[in-house]
């Protein structure tokens, strides 16, 4: 039920609830980290890896899964966008269910679901039954990458234990977006198309399992009151819209009426958001963490991300494999090397940023990407990798470098309660990104190719082009808006005062 209040009112009652959920976590111990072990962090940075590893491991069989299931046209590519649609637009939600319902409680029904989505999509024998197994797997994953995020950020204080924790998970995106290409080629040419999604059945229940072990058990129990529901649905149905425009438009074409639809859509849902979230006393969003200069600073920067990510990884495929007719295999043992440096550089990124701080590390992360992609704007159009493995190593450290400055910033300052919204909005973000930048970067390597009427390498620079300037706004972006990175938290201490001085008038 929604009742106008005023934006004193509004402060007051999210006053007193940081302070009660904060209070909750800590099992009673206003600013209690207790940290997680070696083996669960390892357990969270390996769930996380499965999540990010689906991204890109499903791109390499869609040729198979074309063939064995009969998808016609273009519609395989369903198989993809069924699971970016759920994925992207439950992430804040499940962020949110993951502060309010208990953090352990999400991460493990999102690793069932996923398994359990996983296991139909692999025994899948039509289309129809493996596009809504995606779709569900789109689900699990939204409940685990928040919660898994909020996991680390929630359970070490500020400082250099949150810093390394947080290098390990971007060096664990890092090497998962990579090894999806050469894993997937492995499992495809040796196996069969279905394994790349069964694989993730043990892996799955065994995390989910080990959960129960590992991690402490959540102490809050929310009231079902305090999930704003409508916020939840129209923040879903916007961004879900979006992405689905954007995955459509370059096949369907901008004008096409299901496009322009979902691009209403997803603008009459954004505003019924802003205005749900303006009158509930328990909002999805509380607005006023957006316009923070981290968190807006870190949403933008995590949007050119992955749009740079995302594109790149399927333009380079497509150009390994078309241009120089490299075997999938070989065309992900070639980006291979991209994800070991980003590995490599998120072991010592905490050490980095301790000597440069946050802001040089942004700008020289971004920096590198914007000079990595100018040199592949020159293509080779034969097969010799020299010059392209020393820029894909280039890519990597750039990328894992903005993964992280990114995930630090934007968590700095934040109350424990709100640390899974935090993951919500970065990964979301970075998704809707990566929507765009698949769609916007195969578009102009087609386009330029079928306009010019040369050789598709041609096209495929012109993508490189878009992503170098993609990586130079990011600079732009850090440059200034990294300035200033970090806020004011909501301590439980702050918010019992603010409740305390209201009490007394």
């Amino acid at each position: 039920m929604y009742e106008v209040r005023t934006s004193r009112q509004r402060r007051i009652d999210r006053a007193r609830y940081v302070s009660k959920q904060a209070s909750e976590t800590s099992g009673g111990t206003a600013n209690h980290h207790p940290g997680l072990s070696s083996a669960a962090l390892t357990l969270v940075l390996v769930a996380s890896f499965m999540v990010v590893l689906d991204f890109s491991i499903v791109n390499v069989a869609l040729p198979s899964i074309h063939h064995a299931l009969g998808f016609g046209g273009d519609s395989v590519q369903w198989v993809v966008t069924a699971y970016a649609i759920t994925f992207s637009g439950l992430l804040i939600l499940g962020g949110r269910i993951a502060d309010l319902f208990g953090r352990r409680r999400i991460f493990v029904t999102g690793l069932l679901v996923f398994a359990a989505a996983s296991l139909a999509a692999g025994l899948s024998r039509d289309a129809v039954m493996l596009v809504v197994a995606r779709a569900v797997q789109g689900i699990g994953a939204a409940m685990v990458a928040p919660a898994s995020l909020s996991l680390i950020t929630s359970r070490f204080a500020e400082g250099p234990q949150r810093t390394r924790a947080l290098g390990l998970y971007g060096a664990t995106a890092s090497i998962g977006f990579v090894a999806g290409q050469v894993l997937g080629g492995v499992l495809v040419q040796y196996t069969g198309w279905a394994w790349i999604f069964l694989v993730n059945v043990p892996v799955g229940v065994a995390a989910a399992l080990l959960a129960t072990r590992l991690l402490a058990s959540d102490r809050q129990r929310a009231k079902i009151a305090h999930l704003d529901l409508w916020g939840g649905v129209f923040a879903t149905t916007a961004v879900a819209a979006a992405v689905f425009a954007v995955s459509e438009g370059t096949v369907l074409g901008w004008a096409h009426p299901l496009v322009v639809a979902a691009l209403v859509l997803a603008a009459v849902a954004l505003a019924g958001f802003i205005v749900a979230e303006r009158v509930h006393s328990h909002p999805l969003v509380d607005l006023h963490l957006l316009i923070r200069p981290n968190i807006r600073t870190a949403g933008i920067l995590s949007f050119f991300m992955g749009a740079w990510t995302a594109g790149e990884l399927v333009v380079m495929s497509l150009y390994l494999q078309q241009s120089l007719h490299d075997s999938p295999l070989v065309a992900g043992l070639v980006i291979a090397p991209q994800g070991v440096v980003g590995f490599i550089t998120g072991m010592f990124a905490s050490r980095l940023l301790r000597r440069v701080g946050l802001r040089r590390l942004l700008i020289a992360s971004t920096l590198a990407i914007g000079l990595g992609f100018l040199v592949l704007t020159n293509l080779p159009s034969s097969g010799h990798y020299n010059a392209l493995f020393a820029v894909v190593l280039l890519i990597g450290f750039g990328t894992v470098g903005t993964v992280f400055g990114t995930t630090v910033m934007a968590s700095q300052g934040m109350a424990d309660a709100d640390q899974g919204l935090v993951g919500g909005v970065v990964n979301t973000t970075r998704q809707i990104g990566a929507a765009m930048g698949v769609a916007v970067l195969v578009a102009v390597a087609e386009g330029s190719h079928a306009s010019s009427g040369t050789s598709s390498v041609s096209g495929d620079r012109a993508a490189m082009l878009v992503a170098a300037l993609l990586g130079l706004s990011g600079t732009v972006v850090a440059w200034f808006g990294a300035r200033s990175n970090t806020t004011p938290r909501a301590t439980p201490f702050e918010a019992a005062t603010l409740v305390t001085a209201h009490n007394k008038q």
